[in-house]
């Protein structure tokens, strides 16, 4: 049985989802209504684009183990692309009820609640994820979008404050932070993050903009116009560079 578990992992290794089903199968006759086979079987025909044969054995293999966690996790993977949002948000509130504890099915959870525009229940999900995991910076990123989403600036802020923590080699991080401060009206703070961002990444071109921006609303003239001539630089569309030069 050990042989043939490890040829199917390595047919699935080598992306021969057919030939794993066909082992994975073989497998099944030994061992019946085992999770982690059907699993494997599901995810083969997942693989395949096959999703209806994937569901079903998804849907068993919960129906055998209702706490296996990467099977929650592909199921709700079908669902989501199949836009089935409802089903996948039911199926994540189950897990979840049944794992309370487990943070990628609550950082899955929050996520779904996100693009269906749930953003009370997707902060609850990912405070409880930060209540396990106080340092996730994951969840502090999810959790300034939303509030950025809902214009609450201070509050995006010092979530991206918290992921910049551990995470500061990253233009896009100093970006957002950056919009986020701009919001709130903190203009020294959201010019020294779109500075960092640039420091980051000289090739970033919407941080130039920003920074000439918060220099202009400083009364720095001489500086916003340094930024705005690097700006223009890059690959802009025309109109774009025509408004900046009327600008400078």
């Amino acid at each position: 049985m050990e042989n043939k578990t490890k040829k199917a992992l390595e047919f699935f290794k080598n992306k021969d989802y057919e030939k794993a089903i066909s082992e994975f199968k073989e497998l099944l006759t030994e061992i019946p209504n085992d999770c982690a086979i059907l699993n494997n079987i599901g995810l083969c025909y997942l693989k395949l684009g096959q999703n209806d044969e994937a569901e079903e054995y998804f849907l068993r293999a919960l129906s055998n183990n209702s706490k296996s966690v990467e099977t929650y996790v592909n199921l709700s993977d079908i669902y989501y692309s199949e836009k089935r949002i409802a089903e996948a948000i039911n199926l994540l509130e189950t897990a979840v009820t049944l794992l309370p504890q487990n943070i990628v099915l609550l950082h899955y959870l929050a996520r779904i609640y996100i693009e269906d525009v749930r953003y009370d229940l997707a902060i609850d999900m990912l405070s409880r994820i930060l209540d396990i995991s106080p340092e996730n910076t994951d969840a502090y990123w999810d959790l300034g979008n939303i509030y950025y989403e809902l214009g609450e600036y201070e509050n995006a802020a010092a979530s991206f404050e918290h992921v910049l923590e551990k995470r500061d080699n990253n233009e896009i991080f100093f970006y957002q932070t950056g919009l986020a401060y701009e919001g709130a009206n903190i203009t020294d703070k959201a010019l020294s993050n779109f500075l960092k961002a640039i420091a980051v990444n000289s090739e970033f071109s919407p941080a130039y903009k920003k920074a000439a921006i918060m220099f202009l609303a400083q009364g720095d003239k001489e500086s916003a116009k340094e930024y705005l001539e690097d700006y223009i630089n890059f690959d802009l569309p025309e109109e774009e560079k025509q408004n900046i030069k009327s600008v400078i």
